[in-house]
């Protein structure tokens, strides 16, 4: 079973910044497009980014385009999420998840069904 590992999360004003790492022990990201989702309280699951393998394209819900910034160091088998300017609606658990049906992410779009593997999530709350 393979089981991604998201790392970085915590408590942070609002303004601030933190960076969400995503590895995958024993598995290999590069090849495969590898999405962030999120989680806040009585909400569905939410796409936030998407980033491909075969040229590094990222694509970005509305709600975060700007503020953060996927990235990925395949030499690492780690894919990153940068955000800044947190804002308290940020607020939420985030997952990482791989995509395996692709090596690049179909435009911003984050369709939650066609990601195989998933972490367990990292808690992000961002006060005011």
């Amino acid at each position: 079973q393979v089981q991604l590992v998201e790392s970085g999360g915590g408590l942070v004003q609002a303004g601030g910044s933190l960076r969400l790492s995503c590895a995958a022990p024993g598995f290999t990201l590069e090849h495969y497009a590898v999405g962030w989702f999120r989680q806040a309280p009585g909400k569905e699951r939410e796409g936030v980014s998407c980033i491909s393998y075969s040229d590094s394209s990222t694509y970005y819900a509305d709600s975060v385009k700007g503020r953060f910034t996927s990235s990925r160091d395949n030499a690492k088998n780690t894919v990153y999420l940068q955000m800044n300017n947190l804002k308290p609606e940020d607020t939420a658990v985030y997952y990482c998840a791989a995509n395996t049906m692709r090596s690049r992410c179909p435009g911003p779009i984050f369709t939650r069904h066609e990601y195989d593997y998933w972490g367990r999530g990292t808690q992000v709350t961002v006060f005011s």
